[in-house]
C-alpha cells in the first residue's frame, strides 16, 4: 500500500470512530471523555505514522534513485563487472562482462565464474576463493566461450551484508590487450600531450620573447618621442616646451625662496638669413649646430640652454648671486661667437643680439612674461646696432606696450583712412623751378596729431602693415599728380617721386601692382619715379636687377636715396639701371662749414656724372648750400628751404604760383 492509499485509510478510520461518538451521545461524560482522549491519541499516533510513512516513502525514492544510478554505472562500465556469491556463483553481470566472456547477459547468471578461467589457471582461482583476500591487478587467463584463452587482469573484493558477513565477491575483469592498449593510448596520449606541452611552451616562450621585444621597443619609442616631445630635432637641446617648463619650476622655487635669485637670456643671431641665404640650408643647419655646441660650453650644468626656433636661442641661469653673473655669461657667449665657424672648409662669422631679463625686476608669476621681457630686451639691443646685449627695465615695457597700442591704432588708420600725402618740391637748378615734388607719408593720428614717416613706417615694415599703406600712397600720390595735370595743364610737374621700402620690393607681383595703379590713375610710366634705398640693393642683388630692368623698360625713373648712409658704392650702382643719385642730407648740412664734406660731394657728383646719373641733394637748408650745389653742377635739390612738406592743397597753390630760385 502506497502512501496516498494508506492515507485514506485513516481518515475512513477517523470518521467511524467519530460516528461512534455521536451515537453515544447519551452515555454518561466520564465514559465519553475517555473515549475522546483515547481518539486524540489515536488521531496523534496516526500523524506520526503517516509522517513517518511520508519521510519512509522519500528514502525510497531516494535509494530508487542511487540503484539506479549505479545500475547504469555497472551497465555502461567500459571494464566487465561480475557479481558472485561465495560459492563463486555469477549474481549479476555487466554488457562488458557478458561480452568479455562471450555469453549472452542473461545466461551468464547463475553460472560458476570458474567455467570462465582457463584450465591451466583454475587451480590458482580456486587457491584464491578458498583463501580470500583482497586481489588487486591480478593477471589470469579466462577463457571465453567458444574462444580461445587470453590473459586478463582481475581485480576483487567482498561484498559484506548489514551484519558485517562476507556473503559474495566483486570481480573487474579487463583484458590486457585492451589494457595494454588503452596504456600504450594513455601514453600516447601522454606523449602527444608532452610535445604539445613543450611546443606551446617554446611559443610561450617565443611569444614571451617577442612581447618582451615589444615592449623594450615600445620603451624606446616612449623614450624617443619623449626626447623629441622636448628637445629640439637639429641641435638636441631643450626646446620651448622643455624651457617653458624649467622657467616655470624656477619661478615657483623663488616663490618659496626669496633669496634665490635667476636669469633668462635671449640671443637672436645677427644677420642669420644671409648666412642662411648664401651658403645654403644645409650649411646653415650646420651652423646652427655649431652655436648651440657653443652655448653649451658657456654655461653650467645646472643651467639650461634651449633653441626656440629659427636662430633664436634662450638660457636660464639658475641660482646666480646677482646680475654682474648673468653679464658674466652673456660676455663669455659673445666672445665665443667672434671666433670663427669653420663649414665644409669654410670660415664664417656672427654675432648676436642678446637680452636679459632678471627674475627679481617684476614679480613674475608666469614663465610666458619671463620670456617677453628678454625678447624685449633683445630687441632692443638689435635697434641699438646689434653684436650687443640689454637689461629688461621697467621702461621698455612700457615702450613695448606703446608700440603694441600703435600697431593696433595703425591697422584702425587703414579702415579709417587717416594717412595723408605731403608733397615736397624737388627743384631744377638749371631752370630754378620745380620740376616736381618727392610724395610723404603722414599719419593724422587721432590722439597724437600728425606723425612723421620715421614715427611709424619701420613699425608698418615689421608688422607687413605696409604693403597695403605703401600701395595705397603710391596710387594717392599718382592720382594727384595726374589731377594737376589735367585740370591745371601744368606739364611743367614733370617728376613725383614715391619711396619704395625693401619690402615692397620684395613683393613678387610688384610689377603688375604699378602696372596696375598707372593705368587706373592715366599718369605716364615717365613722370613716376621709385626711390629706393642702397639695403634694397644690397640684400636683393640678383633679383634687384631682374626687378629694375623691368620698371626702366616700362619707363619708369630709379632713384638710391639716402646714399652714403648704407653699404654701396658707385661702382657697385653702376650695375644698375639707377638715372638718380640723391646724397643723404647729413653731408648736405656741413657742406658749407666742412672744407673735407665739400671735396666728398663733388666727388660724388663727378663720379655721379661720369656714370650716366644725375644727383639730387637733399635737405637744403640755407642760400650758401644752394650756390655750392650750383657751382658743384648738382642738378636737382630739395629742403626746406625751398618749401616744407605741404598738403595737397596748399602744394596745388604753389604750383600755380611757379616759384623761382
Amino acid at each position: 500500500m502506497n502512501v496516498d492509499a494508506f492515507s485514506q485509510e485513516i481518515e475512513k478510520l477517523c470518521l467511524q470512530i467519530q460516528g461512534l461518538l455521536q451515537c453515544n451521545g447519551t452515555k454518561a461524560s466520564l465514559q465519553q471523555d475517555t473515549i475522546t482522549q483515547a481518539f486524540e491519541e489515536l488521531h496523534t499516533a496516526m500523524e506520526e505514522l503517516l509522517t513517518a510513512s511520508e519521510e519512509l516513502e522519500l528514502t525510497r525514492a531516494v535509494v530508487e534513485k542511487e540503484r539506479q544510478r549505479y545500475q547504469d554505472l555497472f551497465e555502461f562500465a567500459p571494464d566487465g563487472y561480475l557479481v558472485t556469491n561465495t560459492a563463486g556463483i555469477i549474481l549479476e553481470a555487466n554488457y562488458a562482462a557478458a561480452t568479455l566472456l562471450g555469453v549472452h547477459q542473461k545466461h551468464l547468471v547463475g553460472k560458476p565464474l570458474i567455467l570462465f578461467i582457463a584450465q591451466q589457471d583454475r587451480r590458482c582461482f580456486s587457491f584464491q576463493m578458498n583463501n580470500f583476500q583482497e586481489l588487486l591487478n591480478w593477471e589470469i587467463n579466462l577463457q571465453p566461450r567458444g574462444g580461445d584463452p587470453f590473459p586478463a587482469i582481475s581485480k576483487a573484493s567482498a561484498v559484506y551484508d548489514f551484519q558485517g558477513k562476507q556473503v559474495g565477491w566483486r570481480w573487474l575483469l579487463c583484458k590486457i590487450s585492451d589494457h595494454k592498449q588503452a596504456e600504450e593510448m594513455l601514453y600516447q596520449a601522454y606523449d602527444e600531450l608532452e610535445i604539445r606541452v613543450a611546443e606551446r611552451t617554446a611559443e610561450l616562450v617565443q611569444a614571451n620573447e617577442k612581447l618582451l621585444t615589444e615592449i623594450i621597443e615600445r620603451k624606446r619609442v616612449e623614450s624617443q618621442l619623449l626626447h623629441l616631445a622636448f628637445h629640439d630635432a637639429l641641435t638636441g637641446l631643450p626646446n620651448r616646451a622643455a624651457f617653458m617648463n624649467r622657467l616655470g619650476r624656477a619661478i615657483d622655487y623663488s616663490k618659496r625662496h626669496s633669496d634665490y635669485l635667476f636669469a633668462v637670456l635671449f640671443i637672436d643671431l645677427d644677420r642669420f638669413k644671409v648666412i642662411n641665404d648664401s651658403l645654403g640650408h644645409l650649411k646653415g643647419d650646420q651652423f646652427l649646430l655649431a652655436i648651440a655646441g657653443r652655448l653649451e660650453l658657456c654655461v653650467r650644468s645646472i643651467d639650461t640652454a634651449a633653441r626656440l626656433g629659427g636662430d633664436e636661442f634662450t638660457i636660464l641661469l639658475e641660482g646666480i648671486q646677482d646680475v654682474a653673473d648673468a653679464i658674466k655669461v652673456v660676455e663669455r657667449i659673445q666672445q665665443e661667437l667672434k671666433l670663427p665657424f669653420e663649414l665644409d672648409g669654410q670660415e664664417v662669422f656672427t654675432t648676436a643680439s642678446i637680452g636679459i631679463a632678471l627674475s627679481s625686476t617684476v614679480d613674475y608669476k608666469h614663465p610666458e612674461e619671463l620670456l617677453r621681457d628678454a625678447d624685449t630686451a633683445m630687441y632692443r639691443a638689435k635697434l641699438l646696432g646689434r653684436a650687443r646685449y640689454e637689461l629688461f627695465n621697467s621702461d621698455m615695457y612700457a615702450n613695448t606696450l606703446a608700440k603694441l597700442q600703435l600697431e593696433s591704432d595703425l591697422r584702425r588708420a587703414i579702415e579709417r583712412l587717416e594717412f595723408r600725402v605731403y608733397y615736397q618740391p624737388i627743384v631744377s637748378l638749371t631752370k630754378g623751378s620745380i620740376l616736381g615734388f618727392e610724395a610723404l607719408l603722414y599719419w593724422q593720428h587721432p590722439e597724437h596729431g600728425l606723425l612723421n614717416p620715421a614715427d611709424f613706417i619701420p613699425l608698418a615694415e615689421e608688422t607687413g602693415l605696409i604693403y597695403s599703406i605703401g600701395n595705397w600712397a603710391l596710387y594717392e600720390a599718382c592720382r594727384q599728380v595726374q589731377t594737376w595735370r589735367m585740370c591745371h595743364h601744368s606739364n611743367f610737374i614733370e617728376k613725383i617721386s614715391v619711396n619704395l621700402s625693401l619690402k615692397q620690393f620684395s613683393q613678387p607681383d610688384l610689377i603688375e601692382q604699378i602696372r596696375q595703379i598707372l593705368r587706373s590713375t592715366g599718369l605716364d610710366a615717365s613722370t613716376l619715379v621709385l626711390e629706393i634705398t642702397e639695403s634694397v640693393i644690397v640684400e636683393n642683388a640678383d633679383k634687384a636687377t631682374a626687378v629694375l630692368l623691368q620698371l626702366r623698360e616700362m619707363g619708369i625713373e630709379l632713384s638710391i636715396d639716402d646714399f652714403g648712409t648704407g653699404y654701396s658704392s658707385l661702382g657697385r650702382l653702376y650695375n644698375f639701371p639707377i638715372s638718380v643719385l640723391k646724397i643723404d642730407r647729413s653731408f648736405i648740412s656741413l657742406i658749407a662749414s666742412n672744407s673735407k664734406n665739400l671735396e666728398i660731394i663733388e666727388i660724388v657728383i663727378t663720379l655721379a656724372h661720369k656714370l650716366g646719373m644725375d644727383v639730387l641733394a637733399e635737405g637744403v637748408e640755407t642760400k650758401e648750400q644752394l650756390a655750392l650745389l650750383r657751382k658743384l653742377n648738382c642738378e636737382y635739390a630739395q629742403g626746406n628751404f625751398f618749401s616744407v612738406p605741404l598738403n595737397s592743397s596748399v602744394a596745388e597753390a604753389l604750383i600755380m604760383t611757379n616759384p623761382r630760385w
